[in-house]
C-alpha cells in the first residue's frame, strides 16, 4: 500500500503547470516534457488527463510523483501518490488532505476557503483558447484572498507578472506550456516574471 506524500508544509509555488497531453506537440510525451520543465524550476502540476483509465491515470500520477522536488496534484480524483487534489467548481470538499478548487468569482474563492480548501484557481484571467468567449474576470479579482489564488486561463509570459501585481498569488498554466516547442524555455521565463 502506498501512502500519500507529506507536503503540508511545503507553500505552494507561484508557478503551476495543468497538463493537457493532447496539447503537445507531435512526438512530445507528457512524462518527459514535466521532467524538462521540473528541470528548470517547475516545483507544482495539476494532473487532468481525464480521458486515461484509472490505472494508466494512476500509473502517470505515481511516475510523476517519483520526481525530485515536484508536487504532483491530481485532478478531480485522488490518488494515493498524489500530494494533492485540485477540485472541480461543482465536485464536494473531501474529507481529508490538501486540497483546492476551481473558481470562478470570489464568492467561490470564499466558499472554498470555508470548507477547509488551501487554495484556489480563478479563472479566466484573460482571453484563452480553453475557454472562448468567456471574458476576463475584472481587475480587483484577484486580491485579497483568504487563500491563495492561482490566476488561470490565457496566461504566458506576457502577462503573469501583472497577475502578481493585481494580488494573486500566482499562475497555472496550461497552453503556453504545452504548446511550446520549447516547454521548459515557458516556464523559465514564467518563473522569472512571477520573481
Amino acid at each position: 500500500m502506498h501512502e500519500q506524500p507529506e507536503v503540508t508544509s511545503l507553500p505552494l509555488p507561484r508557478v503551476v503547470l495543468v497538463t493537457d497531453r493532447s496539447l503537445l506537440p507531435p512526438g512530445r510525451g507528457l512524462l518527459a516534457t514535466v521532467r524538462e520543465c521540473t528541470a528548470a524550476g517547475l516545483r507544482a502540476v495539476v494532473v487532468r488527463e481525464h480521458d486515461l483509465s484509472v490505472h494508466a491515470r494512476a500509473l502517470l500520477l505515481r511516475d510523476l510523483a517519483r520526481i525530485d522536488g515536484l508536487m504532483v496534484i491530481s485532478s478531480r480524483s485522488p490518488c494515493l501518490t498524489a500530494h494533492g487534489l485540485h477540485l472541480a467548481a461543482h465536485q464536494p470538499a473531501p474529507r481529508s488532505g490538501r486540497w483546492g478548487r476551481s473558481c470562478h468569482s470570489r464568492q467561490d474563492v470564499a466558499r472554498a476557503a470555508g470548507e477547509g480548501a488551501a487554495w484556489a484557481t480563478l479563472s479566466p484571467y484573460a482571453p484563452s483558447r480553453s475557454k472562448p468567449g468567456r471574458p476576463p474576470l475584472p481587475a480587483d479579482s484577484w486580491a485579497g484572498h483568504p487563500v491563495p489564488v492561482l490566476a488561470l486561463a490565457g496566461v504566458d509570459a506576457t502577462n503573469a507578472r501583472a497577475a502578481i501585481e493585481a494580488g494573486a498569488h500566482g499562475v497555472a498554466v496550461m497552453g503556453a506550456v504545452m504548446r511550446a516547442d520549447d516547454p521548459a524555455s515557458v516556464v523559465a521565463q514564467l518563473l522569472g516574471e512571477v520573481g
